[in-house]
């Protein structure tokens, strides 16, 4: 048998190529992206870093409306829910504008509010009281306005308005620091402070099995009309507990009807009474709601019958 001529190279094993290629490592994918200061807009809101600013995810009405004094709750009444549509992780924003339209009086007031996650919230508003006739009868000048600054800021410190355990309220602790800009005539008039703060104690639940939301709060405070003929008084009256409660009912996830209570104090002598509403509240879309009342302020400056109508428009997100 003639021999088979040997190759002139050794064959080569297919894969030894293969082995000696260099691969690129595969970039491992973070499961959370790292926190940066991106900034992304969408349906649901804006997502900056790791938080979420402004996606609603309450249920409608269940982060109250704007009182008077600007913070989340009813239209007199502080509740103990946090302003804002967000949810745990959020960051929420309210605005309002609100008018009471009395006999001889007339009040505007208007203010923001911010809510984190839904934990704390800190408020900021304006009020105007317009005196009209009773000005120039008082001898402070026809239609004289008195106006205030209030800065409000509240913490949840237990329960959940809606879910958890359906005997525990959602509870929170507050102040509102008042600050009269009238400084000099609220003395005249026997304040003793142009300056005061409140402190506050809420409770607030909704039972969604009745419908039935229920309000009581706790106030500590020394305002004279709420703080716009200013604080105390000369003669020594100063902080007293008062009591603030609100009751609701839910017709549907968008309207609820209601009525609401609240004691004042009357360290002027003037006669001051406590204040009523019978309220309906109407969330137009998921962003903006309507409240109508009509309330009963008894008598404001030696002026009685003071019951006339309260519209307030607020937005949040």
């Amino acid at each position: 048998m003639p021999a088979v001529p040997l190759p002139a190279e050794p064959p080569q094993i297919a894969y030894a190529p293969v082995l000696d290629v260099e691969v690129e490592p595969t970039p491992i994918r973070r499961a959370v992206p790292p926190v940066h200061t991106t900034m992304a807009f969408d349906e649901d809101g804006v997502q900056t870093g790791r938080a979420r600013l402004f996606k609603g995810g309450k249920l409608l009405l269940t982060n109250g409306i704007s009182t008077v004094e600007g913070s989340s709750g009813g239209g007199i009444a502080r509740w103990a829910t946090i302003a804002g549509r967000q949810m745990p992780g959020g960051i929420g924003l309210s605005a309002h504008a609100t008018a009471v339209e009395l006999p001889d009086f007339g009040w505007r007031s208007y203010g923001v509010a911010v809510g984190f996650g839904d934990r704390l919230e800190l408020s900021v508003s304006r009020a105007d009281f317009d005196t009209r006739d009773v000005g120039a009868a008082l001898g402070i000048g026809q239609g004289y306005t008195f106006n205030m600054d209030t800065f409000g800021a509240k913490l949840r410190v237990a329960g959940d308005v809606v879910y958890g355990d359906p005997w525990l309220p959602q509870i929170a602790v507050g102040i509102e620091h008042k600050r009269s800009r009238d400084g000099a005539l609220v003395r005249a008039l026997g304040a003793a402070d142009d300056e005061s703060t409140d402190i506050t104690l809420s409770a607030t639940k909704l039972v969604l099995a009745r419908s039935l939301l229920v309000n009581a709060t706790l106030r500590y405070t020394e305002a004279n009309e709420l703080g716009l003929l200013g604080f105390g008084t000369a003669a020594g009256a100063g902080y007293a507990l008062q009591f603030e409660g609100s009751l609701g009912y839910q017709l549907s996830r968008r309207a609820v009807v209601g009525a609401e209570y609240r004691s004042k104090p009357d360290n002027l002598g003037l006669g001051d009474d406590d204040w009523m509403d019978i309220f309906a509240a109407y969330a137009l879309t998921d962003h903006l709601t309507f409240t109508a009342a009509y309330v009963d302020l008894g008598s404001i400056a030696t002026f009685s019958d003071q019951r006339g109508g309260f519209l307030s428009a607020q937005v949040a997100f």
